[in-house]
């Protein structure tokens, strides 16, 4: 009798636990209970809130392998409500059956070059405009697998050859219009490229040096009218064609789709990098689609979106939002091409989703803080009210009064036209301070991503509901990361209160290595299948990432300190006066420089309210009291920021002349190149580390 009650209560426990690893189904719902993750997955990775830990190798293995609480036990490959998705074309074909009639590409820009309202083709018209395109370049000898090149700036044409690209096998390759003929001729020629789209703007620069990429047979103008298209001689073997006629040419021949296979390489994105030639980074339709399936567990767009394309279709960044607006049937509306019309381009379309990167939002910041600084009395009283009532709601997990918004931030709002639901920010760090500003300003939900082109866009991203700020978040589920010790920078796993070291990412999302350059290949992927990022990080509580540099940009002081002074520039670019900052330092010296290039606006209107006469601005950025006044209020922001003593700069050298691509200081992503950055203003640095030497006696250097 014992023995069978016994066995009773086994068989009970057994129900009980099987029962245990069901869920209920709604009561209304007659689908059999859904299987949940059995608990004893839980010898394999441990909960950290929005991550999961995992040991590098079961046996043996570290917990170090952090991987999306939101699918810790399988990485992302697929969309999980549309497995068949395996590549671009398989997106795009389901999108073209879904959404046909909805709005896909619009733009401002009229045939005869002036602007109006925004006019729209439809997910079924760029659809039949890809199939023309596609059968147009098969009508003109292109074969599959060939390289395409794309020469201009973001338009709806980009996205249509981008979309024939996928579905007749061909490999896009976008040529940045900011990297110049040089870098655009290496590109044509180590990718062996076949055709080009441009437009009549950069088919000059093409003409220029068509004798030195003789793999291109064909070029495609956008924009282009016919009878104005030069005819070149016979035997240069090129056809020069306008973008209508290769589409009238291919809508007479309609070739059949050749869709590619999810290892097939969808694209083929050059990198600049700080320093060398451009890298080919090769990236897979499974590439891709891993990435964005992995995105769209944690962030939804809806048909009824409305995104606004301006930063550059060349960059990942980008690239990949097109690919999630597709899946998710968005409206994508393209700005008119000039960054100073933006804000004009916003108020047109109302995007309800903006995606920019930090230089920007800081703009927006200290703009809107300046005028908040000037308009002084009751508006600013206000205002900093209404700031402070709606962080401390955030704060404490409660709703704002709708009040604030009616009163303040509404004005704010309709700066980005008065729709913007969700903003993003990614391509480098965003100071917290900035992106609290957004959240209370603008309110919605505002990401702060972090991703690279050899991992196909984003490697981490904020997760819905976490308030905390200064993070990228917890890693996309494509993919996993782990922190490898940099002992010579004395970073480690053992570090605390957090371990930190070098970034490293392996999954579906990881690029297939360099175009023709397995060296540096095998320099960033290693035996295991990881890629070293050359970013440093450290695991906050709850599984979030937090960058700290690039591992090529942290220095030492004199004194032994380590700099990271990308930290220190985002901190000093909250300063009113400072529109871009190059922090330098370095092993010989014991304190930091910095060149300035100043907001010429500001700095106006600051000695015109001290009463300083002056003949033009530079005068003015050589004026020792001026650089004296500036350095104060750099001092200023940095306390708040509570940066360290050595992080704080001694001296600066105010210039007029800003950063940029066209004079070699920025890359394309607006990183400062730092080698570059240093010999350009060689001069500057010495003179004031001379300076700091000769007023100071105290002053510090190596010799």
């Amino acid at each position: 009798m014992d023995s069978a009650m016994t066995a009773h209560d086994m068989a009970q426990r057994r129900i009980k636990a099987i029962h245990g690893h069901l869920t209920t189904a709604a009561a209304h719902d007659d689908s059999p209970p859904q299987l949940r993750h059995s608990p004893t997955a839980g010898e394999f990775f441990s909960d950290q809130g929005y991550s999961a830990v995992l040991p590098e190798k079961l046996q043996t293995g570290k917990w170090n392998v952090y991987r999306s609480a939101r699918s810790p036990l399988k990485l992302v490959s697929r969309f999980s409500d549309h497995p068949e998705i395996a590549t671009l074309h398989d997106n795009f074909t389901r999108s073209v059956e879904i959404f046909r009639d909805y709005k896909y590409l619009g733009t401002r820009i009229r045939v005869d070059g002036t602007v109006g309202d925004y006019k729209w083709m439809t997910y079924g018209e760029a659809g039949t405009a890809r199939a023309a395109i596609g059968s147009g370049l098969i009508y003109h000898g292109i074969p599959k697998g060939s390289t395409i090149g794309i020469y201009f700036i973001n338009r709806p044409e980009w996205m249509v050859v981008d979309h024939a690209c996928s579905a007749y096998s061909y490999i896009s390759v976008p040529l940045y219009d900011t990297l110049g003929p040089d870098a655009v001729k290496y590109i044509v020629n180590h990718a062996v490229v076949h055709a080009i789209f441009c437009v009549p703007q950069t088919l000059n620069s093409l003409l220029s040096f068509l004798s030195e990429i003789p793999s291109t047979r064909l070029i495609v103008v956008v924009g282009g009218i016919d009878d104005q298209m030069p005819s070149l001689p016979s035997s240069t073997g090129v056809q020069v064609v306008t973008y209508s006629k290769l589409l009238s040419q291919g809508r007479s021949s309609l070739q059949p789709f050749c869709p590619p296979k999810p290892e097939d390489i969808a694209t083929i994105c050059y990198t600049s990098g700080t320093t060398g030639t451009p890298k080919g980074v090769v990236l897979t339709h499974g590439n891709f689609i891993a990435n964005v399936a992995g995105i769209s567990l944690s962030t939804s767009y809806s048909p009824s979106d409305v995104f606004i394309s301006y930063l550059p279709l060349a960059h990942i960044y980008e690239r990949v939002n097109q690919i999630m607006t597709v899946y998710c049937g968005v409206a994508v509306g393209f700005y008119q091409g000039d960054n100073m019309k933006l804000m004009d381009d916003l108020a047109a379309l109302r995007p309800t989703i903006f995606c920019s990167v930090p230089r920007l939002y800081n703009r927006i910041y200290a703009g809107i803080m300046n005028a908040v600084k000037a308009s002084g009395g009751l508006r600013e009283r206000l205002f900093n009210a209404a700031y402070n009532a709606k962080k401390q709601a955030l704060l404490n997990g409660k709703n704002p009064s709708p009040i604030w918004d009616r009163l303040v931030f509404n004005k704010i709002k309709d700066r980005l036209g008065g729709r913007v639901r969700l903003m993003v920010s990614g391509a480098s760090p965003l100071s917290p301070d900035v992106l609290e500003f957004l959240r209370i300003c603008f309110g919605g939900r505002i990401i702060e991503g972090y991703g690279m082109t050899e991992t196909t866009s984003p490697i981490s991203s904020m997760d819905e509901g976490d308030n905390l700020n200064g993070h990228v978040g917890s890693p996309n589920p494509a993919c996993e990361v782990k922190l490898v010790d940099v002992p010579e920078m004395n970073y480690t796993s053992d570090d605390k209160p957090y371990p930190r070291g070098e970034i490293c990412i392996r999954g579906p999302n990881v690029f297939q290595g360099y175009y023709k350059d397995e060296e540096q290949t095998r320099e960033v992927i290693d035996e295991d299948g990881w890629f070293h990022s050359g970013d440093i990080g450290l695991w906050l509580p709850g599984g979030r990432l937090k960058i700290i540099d690039r591992k090529k940009n942290i220095f030492k002081l004199a004194q032994g300190e380590y700099i990271a002074p990308e930290k220190i520039e985002n901190v000093y670019a909250k300063c009113k006066f400072v529109a871009q900052c190059f922090v330098y330092g370095d092993s010989l010296n014991s304190s930091l420089v910095a060149v300035v290039a100043v907001d010429p606006d500001v700095l106006k209107g600051w000695a015109a309210s001290e009463g300083i006469k002056y003949e033009n601005l530079s005068q003015l950025c050589n004026d020792p009291s001026v650089k004296a006044a500036i350095l104060a209020d750099m001092d200023a922001v940095g306390r708040e920021a509570q940066l360290r003593g050595f992080e704080f700069v001694k001296a600066v050298t105010l210039v007029l002349e800003q950063f940029t691509v066209e004079n070699g200081l920025l890359t394309p992503t607006f990183k400062i190149k730092r080698p570059q950055a240093k010999a350009y203003y060689e001069k500057a640095i010495s003179n004031m580390y001379a300076a700091l030497a000769a007023s100071d006696p105290s002053f510090q250097k190596v010799l």
